[in-house]
């Protein structure tokens, strides 16, 4: 007799972006190119003096435990940020230092969220929060937005969804998968309906420096007084600094909220990688020359990007101000034969895709919102013009 599973077991699915990521990287080893566009992670190397703030750290023999919740220097470097930055005052005690925003969020979800609980999740949304969510026995309550409104929930919406039952609303902004910045307006008004209620929120501005023309973040912690003891706010150094593989973030959240989660992380993973924190350190509190260069690039790729999608017939993608993703809607080609396959949802239109074209992209359905596909725009011009091309000779049929 074998082992069994949990009933956990079945919550959960692999994330859609690591799997298209992991087909293209198997076609890739038969000796296939793929013009890859499936993962969100800048294809810049950590700049050099984050780099060698962990060498320094290494040979200073700082790789040993650190606390649970991260090093004192490292949290005193985040609350300070909040506190001068976003005028929301914060104490290092709030901020707890996690494996990748992706755990900050996991651990934030285990403090507040139970069986029978639910959580609203505006779509289109990044594609393990309702998995998240999942896991701590509460129930995503996905509330769909259109391209028309500009993919943001409106506050009328968030107040018919809400019952007794309602822990917590997540938000994203900037978003991953439409690349949406919310203006500061909108997210009072958001701001002022939560505050008829007695729903926290989850605010995950992990892609919070990463903005385009006229679109600026926005902490929503700190958009009324008293929304900072109901507010946990998600960041990190990944997407800004091209940290991915390094793993830090973090989460800002009321005092007794970030006891729990620094417990929980000591019993799961005892702390975030030492040399880590250390670089993570001297990403924010160094010189931020290197933001400003890979943001302008990004800046220049989503412009082509919106040039060349523009010249895609029958598809249309709300312009991005901030991250670094297109969400293309790809619906009017679905019934096609598309290089003789025949194109159904936004699974089979990204398979086509790669199997035919080469380019691999992320369905819609992942991230709640089928009809559409996820172009990563966080790499170099040239691979961004022959998909392009390439795309264009594939909806050519």
């Amino acid at each position: 007799m074998s082992l069994s599973l949990a009933e956990r077991a079945g919550l959960i699915e692999p994330s859609a972006t690591l799997a298209m990521g992991a087909e293209a990287k198997r076609l890739k080893a038969q000796g296939l190119e793929i013009l890859d566009f499936a993962l969100g992670e800048p294809d810049f190397d950590t700049p050099a003096n984050i780099q060698e703030a962990a060498i320094r750290a290494i040979r200073a023999g700082k790789t040993h435990y650190t606390p649970p919740a991260g090093i004192p220097e490292l949290r005193q470097a985040v609350a300070e940020h909040y506190t001068r930055k976003e005028k929301l005052a914060t104490e290092p005690g709030q901020v707890v230092v996690s494996n990748g925003a992706k755990h900050s969020i996991h651990n934030a979800l285990m403090a507040v969220c139970g069986p029978g609980d639910e959580v609203i999740i505006p779509a289109p949304y990044w594609v393990s929060y309702s998995d998240l969510v999942k896991l701590t026995g509460a129930s995503p309550i996905v509330l769909e937005t259109t391209e028309e409104s500009g993919f943001k929930l409106r506050p009328e919406d968030f107040l018919a969804a809400v019952t007794p039952r309602t822990r917590l609303l997540m938000i994203n902004s900037p978003s991953n998968p439409t690349g949406v910045v919310y203006t500061r307006e909108e997210l009072e008004d958001l701001a002022d309906a939560v505050l008829e209620t007695e729903v926290g929120v989850l605010s995950d501005e992990i892609y919070e420096q990463l903005t385009y023309g006229d679109a600026r973040s926005t902490c929503f912690a700190s958009l009324r007084p008293e929304l900072a003891g109901r507010t946990i706010t998600i960041s990190g150094v990944s997407k800004t600094y091209a940290m991915t593989g390094w793993r830090i973030g973090w989460s800002v959240a009321p005092p007794a909220v970030s006891k729990f989660m620094a417990d929980l992380q000591s019993q799961e993973t005892s702390n975030p990688c030492s040399v880590s924190q250390w670089a993570a350190l001297e990403a924010i509190v160094g010189p931020q020359d290197s933001v400003t260069e890979m943001k302008a690039q990004f800046a220049r790729r989503r412009d082509y990007v919106m040039e060349r999608v523009a010249r895609l017939p029958d598809v249309t993608c709300a312009p991005p101000g901030g991250a670094f993703y297109a969400f293309m809607n790809v619906s009017r080609h679905f019934g096609r034969s598309l290089s003789g396959i025949t194109v159904s949802d936004s699974t089979s239109f990204c398979m086509a895709a790669l199997n035919t074209a080469r380019v691999a992209l992320v369905m819609g359905s992942a991230f709640g919102a089928e009809g559409y596909v996820r172009m990563s725009f966080a790499t170099d011009l040239e691979t961004i013009e022959r998909g392009f091309d390439a795309l264009e000779g594939f909806l050519a049929g």
